[in-house]
């Protein structure tokens, strides 16, 4: 079974590698909303907030961090404000390298601010706390919840309703899924969240691996 899985997912990746026909990724609309939610943040001025949720190295922050890339990307192209919290030590200096990269590839690495890339505390309700805080005050246009949460989900949601942002949540907890459906203008539902980086890229490679 494995080595038949192996075998398909390696025909899948040559096949969209010779530009031939592969089963395509079905639109995922909290995806094609990140476009949307970084144009209202420009227009109107104002910062992005971006997390990469509560887990610690895993396939849930992988797939953060690849979203982060693409954030980060659009951000920079319009020289608009991305702020990121983040709650593991060793999930900022990635986030860190993530953004300012993405800022050089842009052409303006002078518009990279390493303060906006923020560790704020590995305890929960400290990270849930400073990020309510830091909402209240920054009032971003947009505000991108990916990876994995717990029961600060509807917290931090909450916070960004009230400010009035865009929301967006993606979550592969099933146990909170569900408040972030009622209180995010898009929610990417479990496996939603891993074809992230193939349906935002295009890259054969990835895209025949999802297929």
């Amino acid at each position: 079974l494995i080595a038949s899985l192996f075998g398909l997912v390696f025909l899948m990746i040559q096949r969209a590698r010779a530009g031939l026909p592969i089963p395509s990724i079905r639109p995922i609309a909290g995806l094609e909303a990140l476009d949307e939610a970084v144009g209202r943040a420009t227009e109107m001025g104002k910062p992005i907030h971006y997390s990469p949720g509560m887990s610690g190295f895993g396939s849930e922050m992988y797939a953060a961090l690849a979203t982060l890339t693409y954030v980060a990307k659009l951000a920079a192209q319009y020289d608009t404000k991305l702020i990121v919290t983040t709650r593991r030590p060793y999930i900022h200096p990635v986030a860190s390298e993530i953004v300012k990269q993405s800022y050089l590839e842009a052409g303006r690495p002078d518009s990279f601010n390493p303060d906006d890339i923020r560790f704020v505390s590995e305890w929960q309700f400290s990270y849930t706390a400073a990020v309510m805080g830091i909402i209240q005050r920054e009032q971003p246009a947009a505000n991108l919840l990916m990876g994995y949460w717990m029961a600060e989900a509807l917290v931090v949601a909450e916070a960004g309703a009230q400010a009035g942002c865009i929301q967006i949540g993606a979550n592969t907890n099933i146990f909170q899924i569900h408040f972030f459906i009622v209180t995010c203008d898009y929610t990417l539902i479990g496996e939603e969240q891993f074809a992230a980086s193939a349906y935002l890229s295009k890259d054969p490679m990835l895209t025949g691996t999802v297929v």
